[in-house]
């Protein structure tokens, strides 16, 4: 099991994507065409309930994984191997310089003994792996390393609920990374390729929202804040008394009171672009920059009807919502309709399904 991408350097066998967040899974499965066209073929979300994961802990392990099932039958895949990935809360990362040239075994030993000046617990305690970025910019004749390291039980955690729904784990990645790897294709779709062009990412989920700033291949920025869809369903539930639960599914199917737009949709929307507006005041108050190019929001809370023009309003930004399966060949068991409903929540687990294709 790889616990970021070194796999990928041998041949890999069909595998699908699936992200397990705070509130869902969600499995995709990318084919390619013979001219390297990506063909969506399947792609589900089965919702979890509220507690059983908190803060990227699993705490509910049995339901999790019996939700992991049902998105697995759902889906109709006969894809056992699967790419997974941790939360970027349960992982340390760290740039270094190496020597270029060395041996894969000596790498690893310089790597082990560098993470040990920045992993707070003791080596034997972590799962550890390490990707070559590239030639380092500022040292002639060395290159830029990533390590990535994690617990061995938050690995193991992931490890186990693929094998309790009868996957095969092949690889663990980083959710972010996973993010920006389908962040990758919707850039290149903008004008001039996306070049130069800063990106603000907002992945609105359950309970919390990151703001990543991208340029290029190179993330300039990183912050979570603390809101989220979950808290729609909260104000849901105490207007019209529903248990969370309840709220949630009247949410999403939109079997609400007809007073719900005026009374606790627009608000609610008012509300979160005004987040969505301090949170970009921060990162230019925090940095050289002072403006974004584009605005692109992501989350099943993306799609709330009004949010993105009201995020233009109110930044003067240009906003769209992400679409990562935009361009895509759609396979005979996806329907154009639910693409278009629901492509939003899967950015994660796109970019995990294209770690299959992309080196």
């Amino acid at each position: 099991m790889s616990f970021l991408d070194r796999l990928l350097r041998r041949k890999s066998p069909p595998m699908i994507g699936l992200d397990v967040s705070s509130s869902s899974a969600k499995l995709v499965e990318l084919g390619q065409t013979s001219s390297g066209e990506f063909v969506l073929e399947r792609f589900a979300l089965e919702p979890f309930e509220k507690g059983w994961i908190t803060d990227g802990q699993i705490e509910k392990f049995d339901e999790v994984a019996a939700a992991v099932r049902k998105v697995v039958g759902k889906s109709g895949t006969r894809t056992k191997h699967v790419v997974m990935a941790m939360p970027q809360s349960a992982v340390i990362t760290k740039k270094i310089i190496l020597p270029a040239g060395l041996r894969e075994e000596e790498m690893e030993l310089q790597v082990e003994s560098e993470a040990n000046q920045y992993i707070p617990f003791s080596i034997d305690e972590v799962s550890l792996d390490f990707c070559v970025i590239g030639p380092s910019p500022s040292s002639a004749g060395d290159v830029e390393v990533l390590i990535a390291a994690s617990r061995k039980d938050r690995v193991q955690d992931r490890q186990g609920l693929a094998e309790a729904a009868g996957l095969t784990p092949v690889i663990l990645d980083i959710e972010s990374h996973a993010s920006r790897l389908a962040m990758s294709r919707v850039i290149a779709a903008l004008p001039n390729e996306g070049r130069d062009a800063l990106v603000a990412l907002f992945e609105i989920g359950a309970d919390s929202t990151s703001l990543r700033v991208l340029r290029d291949d190179e993330q300039l920025y990183d912050r979570d804040q603390a809101f989220g869809g979950s808290q729609l369903t909260q104000l849901i539930s105490r207007q019209y008394g529903f248990s969370f639960e309840e709220a949630e599914q009247k949410k999403l199917s939109g079997d609400l009171p007809e007073d719900y737009e005026s009374v606790i949709l627009a608000p609610f929307v008012d509300s979160l672009s005004q987040e969505i507006g301090r949170a970009l005041q921060y990162f230019f108050t925090s940095t050289p920059h002072h403006k974004v190019h584009y605005v692109m929001l992501a989350g099943g809370t993306a799609t709330l009807p009004g949010l993105k023009d009201r995020v233009t309003e109110l930044t003067g930004f240009a906003s769209m919502v992400v679409n990562p399966f935009d361009s895509m060949q759609l396979g005979s068991a996806v329907r154009e309709s639910r693409v278009r409903r629901e492509a939003a929540s899967y950015l994660t687990a796109c970019g995990l399904a294209m770690r299959r294709f992309v080196q």
